[in-house]
């Protein structure tokens, strides 16, 4: 019992061993405040770099935001939109560096396209915003750093201000061995060795080879500038179209389809809806790509157009990415035939029945198609109130419309193409408003982004003319507008056009 009551215990052991290990003039208490010195810097150079290391500029025509912030690697991190995340192996060190791409700058964007000269003087333009913005988000992130440690010393140590200063020291040390292994591992070459992940480096299926892809993506970032631009001119070229002139009353609608998840569509579409003034965008279909559920972010871009969205599910778009477009506060997705009023036209509209993607689904023939298209007009003859017009994906289901709606927008073919029918309904087939999408960067020929601003007479709710725009694709700078009259309303123009220019020459 007396041997048992003279053991140490297991906390005397430990405290005996430790004595004994750590030299006998470094007292565990001084290792504790030393510990506690270097905690205090640390955390309070992680929080003030938290805070204060970021820097929101423009890189040529590219508005971007940059974060420092502590990283296994360090590496630097371009995130653009959708497409995915270009990781380059710039430098080694605890600090890493995030780039994200907002979005293109138009006005300078409309810069480039007005002096053609200045895109001998981009790739300069770009190197020098860039090097501007890492020096200034260097000298933010160390002061913010070393100002975060003495904040938070001057809460530890209160009054102490030698210790603070020791911190301040200390802080600043920290940043500069950091910024100098960051100088001493820097590798020029890691812009010619990216790491691509996310939408860029999906499997061949859904994109294609995902290697050309990524070889053409510096040529498809430069051409995005003049891309954009290019819609600066289209009210240039409006001007000087004849014939038709869209009153106030005039209801204006964008025609887009398949834009294959191209976020060049999305400044392009805004750009496009502002200038004309549309009263709403009407897209018949693939909106994605592969219609997975990381794509269902792509859509978020819906909510920044200032009009009403409406949707119909193309063969590349899952139920899922259906939902993402139905979440956004401006967006109407049709399906079943149902019937919405939007901006003042009635509009039905049926989803594609097939998901071509998923390859466990049988694809649809064209006569299964078109007896869903008259199962549709069927519907629609007996609508209480008959649409004005008819959405769907594939011009197959549309043309057994033919008598039951006036007008029917579809997508589809890549192909922009327009006919009347045997009974009266026109059909009108969009191209790519996304250029064919990522997968056209694979192509010789560029495709080019196709849309159309519609025009309905607002008494009648007819269609009266349309402007077919041509935006030229990856290489390419056109901009090409054609104004074109409704055959069958051309004689109703000539007769009103009469009766103006009669009132004109009697007078009051």
């Amino acid at each position: 019992m007396l041997d048992r009551l003279r053991r140490p215990s297991t906390a005397q052991v430990l405290r005996r061993g430790l004595r004994r290990t750590l030299p006998r003039r470094v007292p565990v208490r001084k290792l504790g405040r030393l510990v506690g010195f270097v905690a205090v810097v640390l955390i309070g150079a992680y929080l003030g770099l938290l805070v204060g290391g970021r820097e929101t500029t423009s890189v040529g025509p590219v508005n971007t935001h940059m974060n420092a912030g502590l990283s296994w690697s360090g590496d630097t991190e371009i995130r653009v939109g959708p497409l995915g995340t270009l990781t380059l192996d710039t430098h080694d060190g605890p600090i890493g560096v995030t780039v994200t791409v907002d979005q293109l700058n138009v006005n300078d964007a409309r810069t480039l396209f007005d002096d053609p000269a200045a895109f001998e003087g981009l790739e300069s333009w770009i190197s020098s915003d860039a090097r501007d913005a890492v020096i200034r988000l260097v000298i933010r992130s160390a002061a913010s750093a070393v100002l975060g440690a003495v904040l938070l010393s001057l809460v530890v140590y209160r009054r102490r201000f030698r210790r603070v200063a020791f911190v301040g020291v200390a802080a600043a040390a920290t940043v500069m061995a950091t910024l100098g292994t960051a100088a001493a591992t820097w590798n020029p070459r890691s812009v010619a060795e990216p790491k691509y992940t996310g939408l860029l480096v999906s499997a061949p299926s859904v994109v294609g080879n995902a290697q050309d892809i990524v070889s053409s993506f510096t040529d498809y970032s430069q051409g995005l500038a003049k891309l954009v631009g290019n819609v600066s001119k289209l009210y240039d070229v409006t001007s000087t179209l004849p014939a038709y002139e869209p009153d106030s009353s005039t209801i204006r609608v964008l025609h887009v389809a398949d834009i294959h998840l191209n976020p060049a569509a999305w400044d392009v579409i805004k750009s496009i809806s502002e200038q004309f003034k549309v009263a709403l965008i009407i897209d018949a279909g693939d909106i994605s790509d592969h219609g997975s559920r990381a794509e269902r972010r792509f859509v978020d871009k819906i909510a920044d157009l200032s009009v009403p969205y409406v949707f119909v599910r193309g063969n590349h778009d899952s139920q899922a990415i259906a939902e993402a477009v139905a979440a956004q506060p401006n967006a109407v997705v049709l399906e079943a035939g149902e019937s919405h009023n939007v901006a003042g036209l009635r509009i039905a509209g049926e989803s594609d029945p097939r998901f071509t993607p998923d390859r466990s689904n049988v694809v649809m023939t064209n006569e299964q198609l078109a007896f869903l298209g008259r199962d549709l007009a069927w519907q629609l003859t007996r609508a209480g109130q008959k649409p004005d017009l008819a959405v769907i994906h594939d011009p197959t289901m549309g043309y057994p419309l033919d008598g039951a709606v006036p007008l029917v927008l579809a997508g589809h073919s890549h192909a922009r193409s327009t006919k009347l029918l045997e009974n009266g309904t026109r059909i009108f087939i969009q191209g790519s408003s996304g250029g064919a999408g990522l997968r056209a960067l694979e192509g010789e020929s560029p495709t080019p982004i196709e849309c159309s601003v519609l025009y309905f007479d607002a008494a009648t709710k007819r269609l009266a003319a349309w402007d077919d725009i041509s935006i030229g694709g990856l290489g390419l700078t056109s901009a090409q507008i054609n104004r074109t009259i409704a055959p069958e309303r051309a004689g109703e123009f000539e007769r009103k056009a009469a009766e103006q220019k009669a009132d004109a020459f009697q007078g009051p």
